[in-house]
């Protein structure tokens, strides 16, 4: 049967470049002549048949927004299989013959276990911040957090400086440290830590005992997720070792999701959703659509979930050169 009309769906953590997504499905959809209903809330939304329907003037003035006008929610109802049953019905009922899931590893897992029990037909296009999901070099909002880290390390850079201070600066990743380890390489940072591998403190003591001998200031980059516990209980272990130090600590936190979307995020958007949705015609489903080498790649759902991105190797021994 021909792909005549589809729904979309935010959910999980929001991610800059979500909105340009949005627009990149409605638009291509309404290029191939079918009919796009939007899903608010997400999964939530999805069972509670919360759908509005998108033209192409619906997402006008949105690829430079942060965030998602379809809006994202938690749904501890669509976790039960009643709910995703529910959920299934909701979109037969609409005529709805296809489903477009943008968010992460939650989100497609999500997405998995509806296309498994209740058969609807559908692809997920790999966003979120951490840039965990696999099927994807980059997922979006990575460009994005990444630009919005360094901007206030850069600024605490200033101020590390003029006071011969050492910042210990926190970015989300609870389980994976690629934000972390990125911007620290971009900003110049002394040292990281990330979930991924557990640092000798005592390590990081003695590089920071050197640095302050030789540059008077340090910025240490912590993902949230690292294994000492986070950058407030870093902060205080090396404290108690060098309390000579003048310490501060910074949390970015939630800052990081927010903000317009860089052009790469943007770019990495619209391709991503324009191949959803041209997936869906070609007879893909049940997979997650990233971009792989340069190239659109459609990764099945079970094995971009199951998938260990690592932080590649060599960025840990470029950070500790360049930290000389």
């Amino acid at each position: 049967m021909p792909l005549q009309h589809l729904a979309l769906l935010t959910s999980g953590g929001d991610a800059p470049g979500m909105n340009a997504a949005i627009r990149a499905v409605v638009r291509t959809a309404f290029y191939h002549g079918i009919t796009v209903t939007g899903i608010m809330d997400g999964y939530e939304g999805l069972v509670k048949n919360d759908f509005i329907e998108l033209g192409p003037r619906d997402v006008r003035n949105i690829v430079q927004r942060g965030g998602t006008m379809l809006r994202s929610a938690r749904s501890e109802v669509f976790r039960t299989k009643e709910g995703r049953a529910t959920a299934a019905k909701n979109l037969r009922d609409a005529g709805i013959n296809a489903l477009i899931c943008i968010g992460g590893g939650g989100t497609q897992s999500g997405a998995h276990q509806l296309a498994n029990e209740q058969g609807v037909k559908l692809i997920g296009v790999a966003s979120t911040i951490d840039n965990d999901l696999g099927g994807s070099d980059r997922t979006i909002g990575f460009d994005t957090a990444c630009n919005t880290a360094l901007e206030a390390m850069d600024r605490l850079r200033d101020t590390a400086s003029s006071y011969g201070r050492i910042f210990f600066v926190e970015v989300m990743g609870r389980d994976t440290g690629f934000i972390a380890m990125h911007t620290s390489i971009a900003a110049g940072a002394e040292y990281v830590m990330v979930p991924e591998r557990r640092e000798n403190v005592d390590e990081l003591v003695r590089v920071l005992e050197n640095r302050a001998k030789e540059k008077g200031s340090s910025i240490v980059v912590v993902a949230e997720g690292d294994q000492e516990g986070g950058a407030f209980k870093l902060a205080e272990a090396v404290k108690a070792r060098c309390p000579q130090f003048d310490i501060r600590v910074s949390i970015l936190g939630h800052l990081q999701r927010g903000g317009n979307p860089t052009m790469a995020d943007r770019l990495l958007a619209a391709r991503m959703g324009a191949a959803a949705v041209e997936g869906l015609i070609a007879g893909k489903e049940h997979c997650v659509v990233g971009i792989v080498k340069g190239e659109i790649a459609f990764t099945p759902h079970a094995e971009a979930i199951a998938q260990k991105k690592a932080i590649e190797p060599d960025l840990f021994r470029l950070l500790h050169m360049l930290a000389v």
